[in-house]
């Protein structure tokens, strides 16, 4: 490589840097959103705390900058931001900060419930910041929308979905989408609706025939989202994982314990027929922190087993994160950007996950959902032995 392309390469290289840093520490929307939940956590009862975190949510919801409403005199028509909210996000964007809600940590005699809910918010982003992220010039070889085929984490009606697998494969046409993998919940987690294995047998002829059907435009890969229990043993046995054509191995409990669960997530990642590690910390926003492990470690063996590490775009769970994907991305893992719908309208869900990659730097080559449905058959094939 000559000195003036690594030159020209290492501009580049500061340059994406330099969008990724203003799209996450730009983002006004979360910084409000952030401090009105700070508001929340200091209110004595539930229904003072309801309006904070109402007009929370309406922030974070919003496709547009805070800081451009601000200045156009138009904040106060967003639904749900009233007056007290208002001044707090006006004073986000003018100063950066909130002397309304530091005044009010001072005087509080449960300052610890703000540190706590603080610690439950990293990395995620507002829906302005993550369109920002998929539009960003981030670099050629990054996954972009365009390179998005399927999406391989999503429930129907044969576990605790809303739409039939027919209704979601017609919506993932209308998204420009040739395939996906439908993944209900497994039988170990019945408070989902977990799907038997008779049913599991029923939904399969089912797919077969959508899959005649739409021949030659779309593809129904059939999978299931097992449990990853205690030991990090799945609740499923090797001899019915292999009734799937992929499995996702997810943590669905002992999510708020702080103890080291590293043992329990590389066991399921070595676990037989494991394709894909589902939202691995199972963490949610400003609720709980997910599963303490030494995740180097983790994407450490998957990157060796070629398990893909899912960036699981619901809001709410927005996991892994982007800081935590480029250590995933360094370890050589290959990943899934999925939505984990459970029905038509949270398909979109997929451009949080989308986003988070962008930031991270992943290219598409290394994103099972931008593959051809021969190299995901030899793939699934692979990690299914």
């Amino acid at each position: 490589m000559t000195t003036q392309s690594r030159v020209r390469r290492t501009r580049r290289s500061v340059s994406s840097d330099d969008v990724v840093e203003s799209i996450v520490h730009g983002d006004l929307n979360m910084a409000a959103a952030a401090l009105l939940h700070d508001m929340a956590a200091l209110q004595p009862t539930e229904r003072s705390q309801f309006g904070y975190k109402r007009a929370a949510k309406a922030i974070i919801g919003l496709p547009v900058s805070v800081a451009d409403l601000v200045a156009a005199g138009t904040l106060r028509e967003v639904e749900f931001v009233g007056p007290a909210s208002a001044r707090i996000i006006s004073e986000v964007v003018e100063h950066g900060r909130s002397p309304t809600v530091e005044e009010a940590i001072a005087k509080s005699t449960r300052p610890s419930q703000v540190t706590t809910r603080r610690g439950l918010r990293a990395a995620y982003l507002s829906h302005f910041a993550m369109q920002r992220a998929l539009g960003a010039p981030l670099g050629k070889d990054v996954v972009a929308r365009a390179d998005y085929r399927g999406d391989f984490q999503m429930h129907s009606t044969w576990s605790d979905g809303g739409e039939s697998i027919a209704t979601l494969a017609n919506a993932c046409l209308e998204l420009g989408h040739t395939c996906l993998g439908i993944t209900d919940h497994s039988y170990g987690l019945p408070i989902a609706g977990g799907i038997s294995m008779s049913d599991a047998v029923r939904q399969h002829r089912e797919i077969d025939r959508l899959n005649s059907k739409l021949a030659g435009r779309f593809r129904v890969f059939k999978g299931i989202e097992a449990n990853i229990l205690a030991d990090g043993n799945l609740d499923l046995p090797p001899s019915e994982r292999s009734v799937f054509e992929f499995v996702v191995a997810s943590p669905h409990s002992l999510l708020r314990r702080t103890d080291d669960q590293t043992s329990r997530m590389v066991a399921a990642v070595k676990a037989s027929g494991v394709a894909i590690l589902g939202h691995p910390r199972g963490r949610v926003f400003n609720s709980r922190p997910g599963v303490n492990a030494d995740w180097l470690r983790v994407f450490e063996i998957a990157a060796k087993r070629r398990v893909a590490i899912e960036l699981d775009g619901n809001w709410h769970r927005q996991d892994i994160d982007f800081e935590l994907a480029r250590h995933a991305l360094d370890a050589g893992c290959i990943f899934a950007l999925d939505s984990d719908a459970h029905s038509i309208g949270e398909l979109r869900f997929s451009d949080y996950a989308l986003a988070h990659a962008r930031l991270a730097g992943i290219p598409a080559a290394r994103v099972i959902n931008c593959w051809s449905n021969e190299q995901l058959e030899e793939w699934m094939t692979e990690v299914g032995r």
